[in-house]
């Protein structure tokens, strides 16, 4: 599956490079879109060398892209 099927069936505006705020573990923690396995995200967070998988609607918010 890829990052459109993923925009398509959740409704998240996800891409890769994208910045998000992960709260599922009590406090904020940003991260950053790095690509798509199956139905979900791979996301490097902030201080973290890999990436981790994450659902796209559980915990994030997405960020604005910086103009």
């Amino acid at each position: 599956m890829s990052m459109e099927f993923i925009r398509k069936a959740y409704s998240v505006p996800c891409k890769r490079g994208g910045q998000v705020i992960y709260r599922g573990r009590g406090t904020e923690e940003r991260g950053t879109i790095t690509s798509a396995k199956g139905a979900h995200l791979m996301i490097t967070l902030d201080g973290e060398s890999k990436p981790r998988k994450f659902h796209p609607t559980w915990e994030l918010q997405y960020l604005p892209e910086q103009a």
